[in-house]
């Protein structure tokens, strides 16, 4: 009887027990629900905002209302994108913590002939068709940002922009908050603007208008885009971003007009060039007589700013050399000042280039030097490790030339890269007088600008150098084609979307430049891939002795034919015989080396897939068992020695 109950209060203690630890969760989730102490131990911080967001959302003096349109009651809606989802879910709450009443969040099912549908529609985002259920059945997932009547819309959420959600969440937010157009300006010693292609032939009934660089229609479409002259002695106010686009015999009141635009607060950017292809063609069009190979720099700025620009010498890159074709000859050769960046070179972290992987740049410069005080220097391309400088002279060899006397310095160099912070004038004694004219004496200095000149920044800055200024030219970056009558550009590869983001993203608010590309939710087997690697080179090592081997025998067969006494019949004498029989032997026995390869591979993938696969399924059911095992061990020690 005492047993029975001894057993039936352990039974009780047990579920009041648990009866009160519930309760006491329950009270502890009521009382912090409203805490925001939080800890995010993810290694890439995938729920923690980025500084610049977070000052952003702070500073919000206005009502933002998100809504967030996602099909969720949809059958045809894939597991891949329902996960994404609530990833997206969970960026906005928090968004909404940091901004607290200042930002409404309101989730739509966008239902087919449903008033979420029309709204989402009237917003700007697309429903997707799926092919499994016909072109009527359409998903949503989007979002659609509004403030005092201006909407923004992110029309689709693709997983394959998760690193950028963030930035492109937060330059929406920016963008309904301050809605204005902004204006741009670009300053060019070439024809960016279209124009007369040969005044002397336009005389003589011949030649005609050129169309304007495709990369300027493009921004017309998006900013005010304005002319510069290169004479120019100001920079007017309303001008939010310069476009600086090869400044050859740039003169020093301009450079000063430029300086003074960016400790204003101005955002510039500038595509210098050691050797532009783009002007020397223009050239050759214009004048029969031959011209030094045309460079351009903004040296006082660069001086100022602590960053070294040589327009003497340009980048050879084996690594990332470009195949071209040869007119003369006919064929291809590797090109290795002709420059196909891939990720491998591009800042993976930064919004501006995250997204892109093609890039060609040609006859390269590069940047050196570290910057002045008060500036933070950010890499947004590079070249590879195994590069090196030479002579721009030597740059119009033929690339066997070229990499027939290659050897690497092993140093990435630096292609394009942006100071951000606050600058100090590159001319603190004033304006710099007016160059002299022919035959005049040298100027007096120019009287002082109206309230003085700006010595240091007003407000944090940004400045983008480019090392490449082909890197826009339109037969570098597009093929346009006609058809009836209709032009079409179809982009050779990622070079316009880089200086549209480059536009985008200096336009936008200084607290853009502090938002990095968030870290993807994927997780790659890295240690597989790197085994995977490795077999690889192994295997090529194989590979390459038997190919050896094989031009080798080929060779001596080659001999034996060729020394083969006239009037003798069988094709293949006994030696010749006897030889490929040896190489028979030789293939067969590689063959069973890279067997063994492949098998000993497969072997070690399969053993560290088994072992993650019991780490996922069968460790946790473990320890449970095992701290249940040593809980009763305990617990019978203790009845034991009472």
């Amino acid at each position: 009887m005492s047993v029975n109950k001894k057993r039936l209060q352990t039974y009780l203690y047990s579920f009041v027990g648990i009866a009160a630890m519930a309760v006491i969760l329950i009270i502890v989730n009521l009382l912090f629900r409203s805490s925001n102490i939080r800890f995010d131990g993810t290694a890439d911080k995938l729920y923690t905002l980025s500084e610049g967001t977070v000052k952003t959302l702070k500073k919000l003096d206005k009502n933002v209302n998100i809504r967030f349109y996602y099909s969720k009651d949809a059958a045809q809606m894939p597991v891949g994108l329902k996960s994404y989802a609530s990833r997206v879910e969970d960026l906005l709450k928090e968004y909404r913590r940091h901004a607290g009443k200042r930002i409404q969040i309101t989730k739509l099912n966008p239902k087919p002939d449903s008033d979420a549908e029309d709204s989402a529609n009237i917003d700007g985002v697309i429903g997707q068709s799926t092919d499994m259920f016909g072109a009527d059945d359409r998903i949503y997932l989007g979002l659609a940002i509004t403030c005092a009547g201006n909407t923004q819309a992110i029309p689709f959420l693709s997983p394959e922009r998760e690193m950028l959600l963030e930035y492109d969440l937060t330059r929406a937010i920016i963008g309904v908050t301050n809605p204005k157009k902004n204006k741009v300006g670009i300053l060019s010693a070439m024809q960016v603007f279209g124009g007369i292609d040969n005044p002397m032939m336009m005389m003589q009934g011949q030649g005609g208008m050129k169309p304007a660089w495709f990369i300027v229609s493009e921004l017309k479409k998006e900013y005010d885009v304005v002319e510069v002259s290169m004479d120019a002695a100001a920079i007017a106010s309303d001008i939010d971003v310069m476009l600086v686009l090869h400044p050859k015999d740039i003169g020093d009141a301009t450079m000063f007009a430029l300086d003074q635009f960016v400790l204003r607060g101005g955002r510039l950017i500038a595509f210098l060039d050691p050797l532009c292809m783009a002007d020397m063609q223009n050239q050759q069009q214009m004048q029969m007589q031959y011209t030094p190979p045309p460079s351009s720099t903004i040296v006082p700025l660069l001086n100022a700013w602590g960053i070294h620009f040589d327009v003497d010498r340009v980048i050879v890159d084996r690594a990332n050399s470009t195949a071209i074709r040869r007119s003369a000859q006919g064929g291809t050769e590797q090109m290795p000042t002709v420059l196909s960046l891939t990720r491998d070179n591009v800042a993976a972290d930064d919004p501006v280039t995250a997204q892109l992987s093609s890039i060609m740049v040609l006859n390269a410069g590069m940047f050196t030097g570290d910057p002045a005080e008060g500036l933070t220097k950010t890499t947004l391309l590079k070249s590879s490790d195994d590069s090196q400088m030479i002579e721009k002279f030597m740059a119009q060899r033929s690339g066997e030339d070229m990499l027939r006397s290659f050897r690497s310095d092993e140093k990435a160099k630096d292609i394009a890269i942006r100071l951000t912070g606050n600058f100090k004038t590159a001319y603190p004694d004033g304006p710099p007088p007016p160059a002299p004219k022919e035959g005049e004496d040298a100027a007096p200095p120019p009287a002082p600008p109206e309230g003085g000149w700006l010595q240091a920044s007003t407000r944090p800055g940004a400045v983008v150098l480019v090392a490449d200024a082909d890197i826009l030219y339109d037969a570098f970056c597009v093929r346009q084609s006609s058809i009836f009558g209709q032009k079409f550009a179809q982009p050779l590869n990622h070079n316009l979307a880089l200086a549209q983001n480059l536009v985008e993203n200096m336009a936008g608010d200084s607290a853009l430049f502090a938002i990095r590309s968030r870290g993807g939710t994927a997780r790659p087997f890295t240690r597989v891939r790197a085994m995977e690697i490795a077999a690889a080179e192994r295997y090529q090592a194989q590979i390459n002795k038997l190919e050896a081997e094989v031009q080798d025998i080929q060779r001596e067969i080659n001999d034996l034919q060729r020394k083969r006494n006239p009037g003798e019949k069988e094709l293949l004498s006994s030696e010749q015989r006897e030889i490929l029989a040896k190489f028979r032997r030789k293939e067969a026995e590689a063959k069973k080396d890279l067997k063994e390869v492949r098998k000993q591979l497969r072997q070690d993938i399969d053993s560290l897939e088994n072992n993650i696969m019991l780490a996922n399924i069968a460790l946790m059911p473990a320890l449970v068992i095992i701290g249940g095992i040593t809980l009763a061990i305990i617990k019978r020690k203790r009845s034991a020695r009472q």
